[in-house]
Parts: structure tokens; C-alpha cells; sequence
């Protein structure tokens, strides 16, 4: 036999290794938090699971809000898509990681979903385990039914939430915007910083 024949017989029977990465994005405000609020907090949040690395990256930018943050994480699933509330998914109070105590941030970290330290415990028991717990979630982000939010002592039910819908690999804009806002929000941060030693 040649190399070439054992080469494509090889191929047709090796599983396919490509990771298809799914995107999903969510527009946080106050007015979809449940129930609403009258906060001008925004922000906004890409997360890219990809199904071979069983790891999903989470990227937050968020500013104005009314109280300092508390908690951020995502909850799943509820029984209508865009609305309703579910338990939480992730881990908590909050993502590993998340500013705490400020009203403005930028958040990225990327979860291994294999771990049982990536969810709230009570949503691995109640999916039969990571595996469970991995589908659960990926499946409620893409119908809808998954929303991330940000609690602050302003609201600590949530002062700004958005639920997540799947769309294709973020475009150029939108990740301008997305640095745009880490930058605009570490340059907020430093400037503080640097006040808070001149007083």
C-alpha cells in the first residue's frame, strides 16, 4: 500500500480535530435587568465557547453604574428566551477574576468547562456533572435562555443584565469598540489612582 493511500485512509477514519468556536454577545443595561431599573450603567459582553478545548472566554466592558459592583456571573436557564430569570451557572459570588468595588471595569478570562470550579455547584448536581453542566449552559446560550448580569450595592438583585444570542465571530467594530472601552476604562482607573496619591 502507499503512503498516500494509508495517509487518506487515515483521514477518513481520525476524528476531525477542528474547533468550531461559537460567539454569542449580550448588550447589558438596567432596563433589562428583571425587574427593571433606572440605572445608566451599560456594557457589554462576548463570550466564544469553543466545543473541542471545552473552554469558553468570557470579555466584559462595563462603566456608569449607580452602586459598586458586587457580584457578576452567568445565570441558566429560563424558560422563555430573552426574559425571565434562572438560577446561577457560574461560578459564584462572581467570575474568577471580576473587579469588585468599582463602577466601571473590563473583565476577560477564559473557563475550562471541564472543571467543576467554572459553575456553581448546585448547577453541576442539577445537570449530572460537567458534562451536563457544559451542555446545559452552551445550549441555553444559544436559544436565548442565558443572560449575564452585574450586581452592585446599587442593585443587588442586578443593576445591568443582557441575555446572550449567538452571532458569528465579532466583527472588526465590534472589538474596536470592546478595546476601546478597556482602554477608556483603565485610563479612568489610572487617573483615579494618580488623584488619589496627589490628595
Amino acid at each position: 500500500m502507499s503512503k498516500a493511500v494509508i495517509a487518506v485512509a487515515l483521514s477518513a477514519t481520525a476524528p476531525s480535530a477542528h474547533a468550531a468556536v461559537t460567539f454569542y454577545d449580550a448588550v447589558l443595561s438596567g432596563i433589562n435587568e428583571s425587574p427593571p431599573n433606572a440605572s445608566p450603567g451599560t456594557g457589554y459582553a462576548v463570550a466564544a465557547y469553543d466545543n473541542i478545548a471545552h473552554s469558553l472566554r468570557i470579555e466584559i466592558s462595563f462603566s456608569g453604574l449607580l452602586g459598586t459592583t458586587t457580584a457578576s456571573h452567568i445565570h441558566a436557564t429560563t424558560a422563555v428566551a430573552g426574559t425571565g430569570t434562572a438560577g446561577v451557572a457560574t461560578t459564584t459570588p462572581y467570575f474568577t477574576g471580576f473587579p469588585i468595588g468599582v463602577t466601571s471595569g473590563v473583565y476577560d478570562h477564559t473557563f475550562d468547562l471541564t472543571l467543576a470550579t467554572s459553575y456553581n455547584p448546585s448547577f453541576v448536581s442539577a445537570n449530572g456533572g460537567t458534562g451536563g453542566a457544559e451542555t446545559a449552559l452552551t445550549q441555553a446560550m444559544a436559544n436565548g435562555k442565558a443572560y449575564l448580569n452585574v450586581h452592585s450595592s446599587f442593585a443587588p438583585g442586578g443593576e445591568i443584565r443582557g441575555f446572550f444570542a449567538p452571532g458569528g465571530a465579532p466583527e472588526a467594530s465590534t472589538w474596536m469598540m470592546l478595546v476601546l472601552g478597556f482602554g477608556m476604562t483603565g485610563a479612568a482607573i489610572r487617573g483615579a489612582r494618580r488623584q488619589s496619591v496627589i490628595a
